[in-house]
């Protein structure tokens, strides 16, 4: 059940993983309720893979008028699904801090019809060492993520977002 939120109070952090093994059930529950918007984002499964988030979601909550996936709803999914690449990252290292979206931009490919899987990852196979070392250096850093929205095996979303993690 997702709690009441009132403007301008943080929600409580989620505890930090133990040896940065995340239950991303635990973190999936926690998320709905620190962000109330992603309750109704129909986020159905969340999974790890390397360097890559995927998320599974149901078309239905993201309908537009035609019957299709609504652009806005899939771009808050695609903001929202590299937070939480950014924030995941964070707490394996050991890290709460706080990550804000710093620049966002989308191309929308082919309609999005059935439900589907969005992937996010960096963009440079360095970027997550860069951030590293930024963090350790100055206390704040940012990386770009690329996400990619497939309905079955079709590519159609490709958006860019770069994430600030700040001291």
């Amino acid at each position: 059940m997702v709690k009441s939120r009132e403007p301008g109070t943080a929600y409580p952090r989620l505890p930090l993983p133990e040896e940065g093994r995340e239950d991303l059930d635990a973190f999936q529950r926690w998320l709905m309720e620190a962000i109330p918007m992603a309750a109704a984002l129909g986020l159905k499964k969340m999974s790890h893979n390397n360097d890559h988030l995927v998320w599974e979601l149901a078309l239905k909550p993201s309908l537009n008028d035609k019957g299709t996936g609504f652009g806005g709803a899939l771009t808050a999914q695609t903001t929202l699904l590299g937070w939480c690449w950014t924030t995941l990252w964070l707490r394996q290292h050991g890290l709460a801090r706080d990550v804000v979206i710093a620049d966002a931009s989308q191309r929308f490919l082919a309609p999005v019809t059935h439900d589907y899987r969005l992937i996010c990852k960096p963009e440079a196979p360095q970027g997550p060492n860069e951030l590293a070392s930024r963090l350790e250096t100055r206390g704040k850093g940012r990386i770009t993520l690329v996400q990619e929205l497939y309905c079955h095996d079709v590519l159609c979303l490709e958006a860019r977002g770069t994430y600030a993690v700040l001291s």
